[in-house]
């Protein structure tokens, strides 16, 4: 039985250039209730989980704050999520877990068997949980990427790939990780934004390098994000590395290009020598921990706990 259920000819030609809405049955699993998602985060490396907090104004993207689970349970950080403001973010979460590994290898097999000549690599399927009205401030990412909702609801809005919303010297700033994928954010934007009402069993995707943002409704969250590359899209992330590197090292103002020209794959060859001669140096953004979660109050946090807190 197909994940996805409304695959049309139009769909699957589009899939990986344009902004699509699919429905998915991934929802209804059992994995997914809450006795799974506790067995999760106790099998999840506990070094590898990302917890967070923020505020409250979508334009306010410095609030977002890293925390520490510390040695709390997964039902006891299932907790803080439901009573919370908190993001949990399991990235990668295939690499780590073998019943996630098998659902994104089958995810990925419809995908190419249902899109002609798809392929795919660099597979990340992460897991998001989630607590009521928390908020991904305005970003963007550099690979292709799928949101499929699996509890609770969410909106989406996606920004074009074009000034204001992300200009070029913008977009190889964080290609070039000379800055975080969050940014500035205009709330007037919104109106030039496609936005989305997700509800369990709805899975959106969108233009690769699309700004986007994502507010909660008013319950818990859990929601499958996956990040992926296929030739097109590396070749367009290279693309962008290297008219970065020629705009910082020779002055040039360059474009992007799509497909695989011999301009682009010129570009190519710039970006995987500058790489390999370390021409740019990233500058990795490391969030310090600046709280913790109390595990007899649910959802409360612990402000000013660092790495070696427990609560």
């Amino acid at each position: 039985m197909s994940i996805i259920s409304d695959w049309t000819d139009d769909k699957a030609k589009a899939f990986g250039r344009d902004n699509l809405v699919f429905q998915h049955g991934l929802h209804q699993r059992p994995m997914f209730d809450d006795e799974g998602l506790a067995r999760l985060l106790d099998q999840y490396p506990r070094d590898q989980l990302g917890v967070f907090t923020m505020g409250e104004d979508p334009k306010a993207w410095t609030t977002w704050r890293k925390g520490a689970a510390g040695n709390l349970t997964g039902d006891q950080l299932l907790e803080a999520a439901q009573a919370g403001r908190i993001w949990l973010n399991l990235r990668k979460t295939n690499d780590f877990v073998p019943d996630y590994a098998a659902l994104c290898d089958e995810i990925f097999a419809e995908k190419e068997a249902r899109v002609p000549g798809l392929k795919t690599f660099k597979r990340d399927l992460g897991m998001l949980i989630s607590s009521a009205n928390a908020q991904v401030f305005y970003h963007l990412d550099v690979p292709l990427v799928s949101l499929w909702q699996i509890r609770g609801r969410k909106k989406v809005w996606v920004y074009p790939v074009a000034d204001p919303y992300v200009g070029e010297l913008a977009l190889e700033k964080i290609v070039l990780k000379e800055t975080a994928e969050q940014f500035a954010f205009d709330p007037a934007w919104d109106a030039g934004a496609e936005a989305y009402d997700l509800t369990p069993g709805t899975m959106v995707t969108w233009q690769q390098n699309a700004p986007h943002r994502i507010e909660n409704g008013p319950m818990l969250n859990v929601s499958i994000s996956i990040e992926f590359m296929t030739p097109p899209a590396l070749m367009r992330a290279n693309v962008i590395y290297a008219n970065g590197v020629l705009r910082r090292r020779l002055g040039a103002r360059p474009r992007v290009q799509s497909g695989f020209g011999p301009t682009a794959l010129g570009k190519l060859a710039v970006a995987r020598g500058a790489k390999a001669l370390n021409l740019q140096t990233p500058h990795v953004r490391h969030l310090p921990v600046t709280f913790g979660l109390d595990a007899q109050r649910p959802g409360v946090l612990v402000e000013g706990a660092g790495d070696g807190i427990r609560s």
